[in-house]
């Protein structure tokens, strides 16, 4: 008797080449099925990441396989995740305490990629946000506070995501997981104590893992250090102001085309900075971020 049948499903973990599917229709839909991935992908340079919709094929005792990986609406390879609506970044008014590059860059990382960033700050009962979601705020970018005990402001968090598939996002340490069972109080995730000789979480995610809530999928992502980001960013040098929302304005008003907002005469970025239009401290990122990017000869 042949069982072979297929179906389409979306990546919620992938683990040394082992990737598991959630069935998202045919008999076997709400399944969670352990999948292989066809040599053809290995070929293309090409690996299903959480997030990618996908086609399966199952053929009696065999292990499932992935046949196909269907077009990506986006795709970030660190962490790597796929078809994202949104970027939860997650920041801890406290230990360790909040990093402006490190925000400041993944903010730019999202927007280059079309995803919308949000920005959320932990662990408010310790240590207030200060001056930092005024600055996000300004240039329209989502911010709500939470204070992970008491599960204050989680409903407004909650209420933004609704509908979205977004992952939450941050140095090790932050509150992710901590934050998330304060937003979905059936998910129980781990939570670690912060090393204070790091300064930092022990890294409680392992992996990128989507869960569902009701109809819709978040995805906990591994929490990383400063250093491990140092090197990353997949936006082009020549297309990084267009990364940072409050320059696309201005910079259609620089004397020259190819100006980068440095050292030029006649920059209207500059002059934005100088007029308190554009927060110094972005500029700043910004500028750093332009000599991270600077070619080698």
């Amino acid at each position: 008797m042949n069982n072979s049948f297929e179906f389409n499903g979306i990546i919620t973990k992938a683990v040394g080449g082992v990737y598991y599917a959630d069935a998202l229709d045919g008999h076997i839909k709400g399944e969670n099925v352990k999948c292989a991935a066809r040599g053809i992908f290995r070929n293309r340079k090409i690996s299903p990441a959480a997030g990618d919709r996908v086609r399966v094929s199952v053929c009696d005792s065999a292990e499932p396989v992935i046949e196909e990986i269907f077009e990506r609406r986006n795709y970030l390879p660190r962490p790597p995740l796929a078809n994202l609506d949104g970027i939860v970044f997650v920041n801890s008014t406290a230990e360790p305490k909040i990093n402006r590059f490190v925000l400041d860059k993944l903010i730019a990382i999202a927007d280059g990629n079309g995803i919308e960033p949000i920005v959320v700050f932990t662990k408010i009962d310790l240590e207030s946000a200060g001056e930092f979601p005024r600055i996000y705020e300004k240039i329209g970018i989502p911010v709500r506070s939470v204070n992970n005990l008491t599960g204050e402001g989680a409903e407004k968090l909650r209420e933004l995501i609704e509908g979205k598939f977004c992952a939450f996002v941050g140095n090790s340490g932050v509150g992710k997981s901590s934050l998330l069972n304060a937003l979905y109080p059936g998910l129980l995730l781990k939570t670690a104590e912060i090393s204070k000789k790091l300064g930092r979480g022990r890294h409680t995610t392992r992996q990128v893992e989507l869960f569902k809530i009701g109809g819709n999928y978040v995805a906990d992502t591994p929490g990383f250090s400063a250093v491990e980001l140092e090197n990353y960013c997949d936006i082009p040098r020549e297309e990084l102001d267009l990364a940072f929302r409050e320059f696309r304005e201005p910079r259609c008003k620089c004397r020259f085309s190819d100006c980068r907002h440095v050292k030029e005469t006649g920059c209207a970025v500059k002059k934005a900075v100088e007029d308190g239009e554009i927060a110094e401290s972005r500029y700043n990122s910004y500028l750093r971020l332009l000599e991270e990017k600077k070619p080698e000869y």
